[in-house]
């Protein structure tokens, strides 16, 4: 099995050009999820904007939560989102709420059997998936059932 999730020769994720997405990215190399959060009326938000959904107040703090959140909704992918995927389908996408950051929901992939049973509600942890071979490298942050085997 390979040691990450996904196969070789899919693009890297970057930043956007104006860097605000740029924390997320430095602090998943980091083995940290961030997530946005504001120091004027305390609203969590992801994904990542210059200024708070609520107040509107500019630049948001960056906050480390703890990866472990519960599945809000999923799909179980059979047309590949790029031609390197389409070897690799089935695949499980999803969404993923974090309670102990506001409720936020972010989307990744389920490790595991990608035939497995998925519930909503169902309890998962976030995992760092490294490509140090890549150019430039990068972490992504896919997300496993307690219990469940890393890749690799």
């Amino acid at each position: 099995m390979s040691p990450t999730y996904l196969p070789p020769g899919l693009p890297p994720p970057a930043p956007e050009r104006d860097g605000l997405s740029a924390p997320y990215w430095a602090g998943l190399r980091a083995g940290r999820l961030l997530v946005q959060r504001c120091a004027h009326c305390a609203t969590w938000q992801f994904g990542p904007e210059w200024l708070c959904h609520r107040c509107h107040a500019f630049d948001p703090d960056w906050v480390e939560v703890e990866p472990r959140g519960r599945i809000f909704s999923w799909e179980r992918v059979w047309h590949p989102a790029h031609p390197v995927l389409a070897g690799h389908v089935p695949y499980l996408v999803v969404l993923v709420e974090l309670p102990q950051a506001g409720r936020v929901r972010m989307l990744g992939n389920l490790l595991g059997d990608p035939r497995q049973p998925v519930q909503i509600g169902a309890e998962v942890h976030g995992v760092f998936e490294a490509h140090d071979e890549a150019d430039p490298p990068y972490t992504l942050l896919q997300w496993a059932s307690p219990g469940a085997p890393a890749p690799g």
